[in-house]
């Protein structure tokens, strides 16, 4: 991995990580790497661009920002035909993939970890045509993260969206969203508080949301929790902590290759916090479809 490019989003977050940018350089070409280019991201969808134009041009990505940045890296690289390594360098609210595979944070241990060289193949899930590294989601959870201020995420962090969670429960509650759901050529139709799709068993900052997920089986989770009653609601969400949620009879947790959601209203999909078109949408994995950087 001898050519490096940074696709840095100077907004993300805290703006903290990307102060570190010019020493990241200084580390990676006093370990031998000639070639890092650095490049910021101008507007929505730059980061992704950026990588499709340049996948060939280099051996490896370095998305620098939260999950959004990251996803639009990922959309670049999985629609190019040359398919350089990615490492994330952690600078959002969240950044829920990087914290699941323990990214280091501090610049010195980062170009450490990039200089090792350590790799592994992850499973990268698809929602129609666009490509999702860590969750797909609709229903609840994706009309409060939504409603979350730029400046709330910036100033609490990924606090932001519990209390922002509570505020909106008793608004969102009784406002159930009709489903169809297809696997293995089965049907089922449901009145459902919200879906979530996860490659990894972390989502939102909860470690334990999807806690039979791994990056590399093929398998994608699917987690429904159905239209219920407010207390058994909150025993689901208070039960996340521990990842014994996945046994509540109002949520249904399923590990799946492919299946398809319809439905007749218009519901917005969420992809890596990202808005990714309506419903219906067929959903599929590539199995181990990227290289990612990863501490030894």
């Amino acid at each position: 991995m001898e050519r490096i490019q940074i696709i840095c989003n100077p907004n993300a977050g805290r703006q903290i990580v990307q102060k570190n940018i010019p020493k990241l350089v200084e580390l990676l070409k006093k370990g031998g790497r000639k070639q890092v280019d650095v490049v910021y991201t101008m507007e929505h969808l730059h980061a992704k661009k950026l990588a499709f134009e340049n996948a060939g041009k280099y051996d490896l990505i370095i998305a620098v920002g939260g999950d959004g940045t990251v996803n639009e890296v990922v959309n670049g690289i999985m629609e190019s035909d040359i398919k350089p390594a990615l490492a994330i360098y952690p600078a959002g609210t969240v950044n829920d993939f990087g914290s699941y595979l323990k990214v280091p944070r501090h610049v010195d241990e980062f170009s450490k970890m990039i200089l090792q060289g350590n790799l592994m193949k992850v499973d990268v899930g698809k929602g129609g045509e666009r490509y999702f590294l860590n969750v797909a989601a609709a229903g609840l959870l994706p009309e409060v993260a939504h409603k979350v201020s730029s400046e709330a995420k910036t100033v609490m962090g990924k606090f932001a969206y519990y209390i922002e969670g509570i505020k909106e429960f008793s608004k969102l509650m009784f406002r159930p969203v009709k489903i169809k759901v297809q696997t293995n050529g089965h049907e089922e139709e449901k009145e459902i508080l919200f879906f979530i799709i996860a490659n990894s068993p972390s989502v939102g900052g909860f470690k334990y949301i999807a806690p039979q997920a791994k990056v590399d089986d093929g398998q994608l989770d699917l987690l429904i929790v159905e239209h219920s009653q407010l207390k058994d609601v909150a025993t689901i969400f208070l039960k996340i902590f521990t990842g014994a949620h996945a046994k509540h009879p109002a949520l249904k947790y399923l590990q799946v290759q492919e299946f398809t959601i319809h439905s007749d209203d218009a519901i917005d999909l969420d992809l890596d916090g990202e808005f990714g078109g309506r419903l219906p949408t067929n959903f599929t994995v590539v199995k181990q479809g990227l290289n990612i950087v990863i501490p030894k």
